[in-house]
């Protein structure tokens, strides 16, 4: 996989689920300052409307991207695991491990 411009940051469902309700809320705030005529109001309403739109494009770019990325490491895996299934075996049973290690309750000694 290379790098590219749509490169998404770690956590990005959760940035894309916050950047949805920034967006949903300031559709709320064109809706409520309809009735507000003035020629600020309209320049600053138009603005925010054509900001809206990039950011909804943006939106729908990094969504496509987190899609992508990830049926490629879902492919990427499933090659690896019929390909080598005894490693994949081993791997999990190791990390299986791992993690019951982590998990399990210590014993204290007083």
């Amino acid at each position: 996989m290379t790098e590219d411009n749509n490169s998404i940051p770690p956590n990005s469902e959760k940035l894309i689920e916050n950047f949805k309700h920034v967006v949903r809320d300031a559709q709320e705030v064109l809706r409520t300052t309809a009735s507000n005529v003035g020629e600020k109001a309209t320049a600053a309403r138009s603005q925010l409307e054509e900001s809206l739109k990039e950011a909804k494009n943006r939106l729908a770019v990094a969504e496509a991207v987190i899609v992508d990325r990830t049926k490629e490491y879902a492919e990427a895996t499933d090659t690896f695991v019929r390909d080598q299934p005894y490693k994949a075996i081993g791997i999990a049973a190791g990390v299986g491990l791992l993690l019951g290690l982590l998990c399990a309750p210590r014993s204290r000694r007083d």
